[in-house]
């Protein structure tokens, strides 16, 4: 008997922002499947605007993978994670004993074909930073909302995130911000004009 589905089935009862008063809850299989579909454009966007040649459907599934792991560590609040140096390094190798815990789940035959999208592979830098951009506009989408709720609990998350996806000086994460974020503003009605 193999548990992995069974597993990632759990992913919904993972909320996100556990730091932080949301007006609208959010757990990790919403989320993956945000990242996943926002890793989608921007791979489109880097090969006909930016002259990349990636492969979008394994940078797809990095996407609705990347966060598989919380199913055994939780939803780590970005504070925390990132507190210093040494906290940053012992959490990456949480993660990685999460994901190979993950990947055992799996029966042999099916572990290679699934371990790409659960840890990072040489020669695949650039597509994951693509998917911690789509992490990053998927964060930054959310505190979007939670503000336009009135929740100012996300003020400055926001304005981290939005500084933080400026330093990652990505074209295709540029292009995405100007072309498709603005429509996050729009009423239902607006948006099917």
């Amino acid at each position: 008997m193999y548990s992995f589905f069974a597993m990632m089935a759990r992913m919904k009862y993972i909320d996100r922002w556990s730091l932080m008063r949301s007006s609208i809850r959010e757990n990790i299989s919403e989320h993956s499947l945000e990242v996943a579909m926002l890793s989608h454009g921007l791979a489109i966007i880097a090969n006909e605007k930016c002259g990349k040649s990636l492969d979008i459907n394994s940078i797809v599934l990095m996407g609705l993978y990347h966060d598989a792991n919380e199913i055994i560590t939780g939803d780590m609040p970005t504070p925390v994670k990132y507190y210093d140096e040494d906290i940053k390094e012992a959490y990456k190798r949480v993660e990685r004993v999460a994901s190979y815990t993950m990947l055992r789940k799996l029966p042999e035959y099916m572990q290679p074909y699934y371990q790409p999208y659960f840890s990072p592979q040489e020669g695949a830098e650039y597509e994951w930073r693509l998917v911690k951009a789509a992490d990053k506009l998927s964060a930054l989408i959310k505190c979007r909302e939670e503000l336009r709720t009135g929740n100012q609990e996300f003020r400055t998350a926001e304005q981290s995130i939005q500084h933080a996806l400026e330093q990652m000086q990505m074209p295709e994460v540029e292009i995405f911000m100007e072309e498709f974020l603005p429509a996050y503003d729009l009423t239902l009605d607006e948006l099917q004009k």
